[in-house]
């Protein structure tokens, strides 16, 4: 063991920017391999949620000022609009009194913009970022990972105490560490389209998830983007695609074009970019996500929300997480197994019951009828509208959900 530890970041997207960030924060030396050479295109819906900003303003009150003042990347957006398979529309503010927000409670911004962005924040005082460095292969000897990586077509070498998984879902150290798999009953395969000239949007850009009879168990998102732009997509569960041997793309092109409400706010509408594919591993079952010389997070610890596909923040604040065990690594001067399955903990006890929850959700859409009856319900139920505001506003409030009054309250009421 070195006097300084060996810290490695494997990619360089919201999470392991984020751990970056808390890493320097703590005067913690780290090293970050990014495949890619920044900016470059990530494949995702482009949210930010409100877990997001909160983590922006908890590392500099300033970068939120940013995001609100820089309006052809970022476009604040203050709620969700559910749409059942009956076509009844939920609007679900994220915040209970909009008129009084200095800022936007969240917002969109495409990931090419957005990384970029959170990149420049990387603080090189501590940080050594190696962009274009493709990790090839990872052996894990003694007390120490070998990392193999391709830099401008050489081969390189790095040691590692400690290496974070933060490269998504095909990270290589969740699987050549971790021994994660793909799994089709946890894993939604996603499409992404960029278009231009899509109208119908809410004035307050609230982003939109439809929950249409061919796509169940799972929806098709229309989000507003910077520069009337539109980020359209569909994701599904893998299982289910295989089983029913549906053709993405052709649902995503029939919903876009035939559909009674969304085709006509298609009419005039141009695609930007091709059609592109990725796959989303979902928080919907726990999974060692640490082990002798390792940690993951974001989409590479799977902790993506089963419910509504949004990942940025759960990367962002597994990152913050990241760093503090990292810390505590560091100052036991301990990197095995049994120590740091105490990030498992720390992760599922901020995360779990939310993820335990969107994953029930998840289920529910599973059945038609009683979804429409749900999303009937809280058009006209105001604790209901309360209670799911309150799940993007403060997560305390999800513990209503838990309790049997509040299902007594959603029927009879």
């Amino acid at each position: 063991m070195s006097s300084t530890p060996d810290i490695i970041i494997a990619g360089a997207g919201p999470a392991g920017i984020a751990t970056s960030i808390f890493l320097s924060k703590k005067g913690i030396r780290h090293t970050i391999l990014e495949k890619s050479a920044l900016p470059r295109d990530k494949i995702c819906g482009d949210a930010l949620s409100g877990k997001v900003v909160e983590l922006l303003q908890e590392i500099d009150p300033n970068f939120v000022d940013q995001c609100e003042g820089d309006t052809s990347h970022f476009l604040g957006s203050y709620g969700v609009r559910f749409v059942a398979p009956n076509g009844k529309v939920l609007d679900i503010p994220f915040k209970k009194n909009l008129e009084d927000l200095q800022h936007a409670p969240g917002y969109l911004s495409k990931r090419f913009h957005f990384d970029h962005w959170l990149s420049q924040k990387i603080d090189n005082t501590y940080a050594t970022l190696i962009q274009n460095a493709t990790i090839t292969s990872i052996e894990r000897t003694g007390n120490q990972s070998t990392i193999r990586y391709l830099e401008a077509g050489t081969e390189k070498l790095l040691k590692a105490d400690l290496i974070i998984g933060c490269e998504g879902d095909r990270s290589i150290v969740a699987k050549t560490l971790g021994g994660i798999r793909k799994e089709n009953n946890h894993y939604c395969a996603g499409l992404r389209a960029y278009y231009e000239g899509v109208t119908g949007f809410h004035p307050k850009n609230f982003i939109e998830l439809h929950f249409i009879r061919d796509v169940l168990p799972g929806y098709v998102w229309i989000f507003p983007l910077p520069n009337g732009g539109a980020n359209v997509g569909v994701g599904m569960l893998s299982k289910e695609v295989s089983r029913k041997k549906v053709n993405l793309k052709s649902v995503l092109e029939e919903v876009i074009h035939k559909h009674p409400e969304i085709s006509e706010r298609f009419k005039n509408a141009r695609l930007t970019d091709a059609v592109r594919g990725w796959g989303l591993p979902l928080g919907s079952k726990k999974r060692r996500i640490s082990g002798d010389g390792f940690l993951l997070t974001g989409d590479a610890a799977s902790l993506i929300d089963p419910f509504t596909g949004e990942g940025i923040g759960n990367a962002m604040v597994s990152g913050k997480l990241a760093a503090s065990m990292v810390e505590a690594s560091i100052n036991a001067n301990r990197f095995d197994s049994a120590f740091l399955k105490h990030y498992d903990k720390m992760v599922y006890e901020k995360l779990w019951d939310e993820l335990k929850l969107s994953h029930t959700l998840q289920r529910l859409t599973n059945y038609e009828g009683l979804f429409n009856f749900v999303v009937n319900k809280a058009a006209k139920n105001l604790l209901l509208q309360e209670t799911i505001t309150g799940m993007f506003d403060d997560l305390s409030m999800r513990s209503r959900l838990k309790k049997p009054g509040f299902y007594f309250q959603l029927l009879f009421r």
